[in-house]
């Protein structure tokens, strides 16, 4: 923590302090990003910022990106996540080579989470993030903003009018929320790959992204910003085959032959390790629940992020009054959600609280995919990318 800070210090305070020693904010040959060429967000356009920790599914979701005329992509700000911020980086770079779009700027982010050791998924993406698919070194140089200071200049630039699509850990986009205050207002919405109400992927409890930095994951969700959540309710349901390949291969784009070999070698490497299915294309389905929300189905609940358990850290926890088998009459549901409390743990004997309530009504603070048409969100995807 920096000696700057003297006397009591804030939670703000504290994790500005603490991400400003995790940022690459002086990288070789970088530029500012007031030397990147202008983009006009116009014609119908939807302005975005994709954070990133590719990730072989990270990959298909920015190539899904840069094919989707949809999108003004604002930058790319990678993190650390699937592998450290030195691969998350350069293969973000690529990705931006291989598609043709080096006019995005690309952003460096946090080396690791806000408080804890970086947990990374080379057992799920291979040593170098892509499945263990090659590429060549990439020319192209990141600017020269930290990716917090980033997000900062472009939703002050355009308030109201971007977007977050966060498809890594959520360290970023915390440090740019510490950063200023007034940020969270200014971000017309977020649509993360994260989260689960339905058991976890590296923990029973927890889903990689948000167990990576739970604590960043508690700043988002609690920060009043529109939250669409895409977990692994929904992204189980997205595995790549060995037909996705063969549509891929037949595509003639850089585009289409890179997803290809990513897309092979990853497959691969599941059945090396003795899976019987190809990874799931987890991060492309947030992206692809942005392009077409229609593929999937929503419900609304107050979301928060387990931040102190042993066993359970990064736990996204849903609460509705819509939850079980049971069903209401119109009237008695009207009452249930004006009644209903969110509830922690009892008070232990030793502390000083007396009350398990952590909020004494509820409001919907996140969108969660429940649902998923699979097929039309392949067709999305692979068609974009072999076409």
């Amino acid at each position: 923590m920096s000696s700057a800070l003297k006397g009591p210090v804030t939670r703000r305070q504290f994790v500005t302090s603490s991400t400003a020693a995790i940022f690459a904010s002086s990288l070789a040959g970088a530029v500012p990003l007031s030397q990147m060429s202008a983009r006009d967000g116009g014609g119908g356009k939807s302005r975005v910022i994709i954070d990133t920790d590719p990730g072989v599914d990270d990959a298909f979701a920015l190539l899904l990106a840069m094919r989707s005329p949809e999108l003004k992509i604002e930058a790319i700000t990678p993190v650390a996540g699937n592998v450290p911020l030195e691969l998350t980086l350069p293969n973000a770079l690529r990705m931006v080579e291989i598609a043709s779009r080096t006019d995005i700027p690309v952003a460096a982010g946090a080396k690791g989470p806000l408080v804890r050791r970086l947990v990374t998924a080379t057992y799920a993406h291979g040593e170098n993030g892509l499945g263990g698919a090659a590429f060549p070194e990439p020319t192209t140089k990141p600017v020269s903003e930290p990716a917090a200071q980033v997000i900062v200049q472009i939703i002050r630039r355009y308030p109201g009018e971007v977007t977050l699509i966060t498809i890594g850990p959520l360290t970023n986009i915390a440090a740019a929320l510490a950063a200023d205050s007034d940020l969270a207002g200014k971000v017309r919405g977020l649509v993360m790959m994260g989260g689960s109400l339905s058991g976890g992927n590296i923990t029973p409890a927890a889903e990689f992204n948000i167990y990576v930095d739970p604590e960043a994951a508690r700043m988002v969700f609690q920060s009043g910003i529109p939250i669409t959540m895409v977990g692994l309710d929904v992204t189980r349901k997205t595995a790549l085959t060995d037909d996705h390949v063969r549509q891929l291969s037949a595509g003639k784009s850089p585009v289409s032959q890179a997803a290809a070999r990513i897309a092979s070698k990853a497959i691969d490497h599941n059945r090396s390790q003795g899976f019987l299915v190809g990874p799931n294309m987890h991060d492309s389905l947030a992206l692809a629940a942005f392009l077409d929300p229609s593929i999937l189905t929503f419900e609304n609940y107050y979301v928060d992020v387990e931040v102190n358990g042993e066993l359970t850290a990064g736990q996204t926890l849903g609460y509705s009054p819509n939850r079980g088998d049971l069903r209401r009459t119109p009237e008695m549901q009207a009452k249930a959600e004006s009644s209903m409390i969110i509830r922690g743990a009892a008070p232990t004997l030793a502390g000083t609280k007396i009350s398990p309530v952590l909020r004494d009504e509820y409001v919907p603070n996140t969108r969660v995919a429940l649902q998923l048409d699979s097929s039309r969100f392949f067709n999305l995807l692979i068609g974009r990318l072999s076409s």
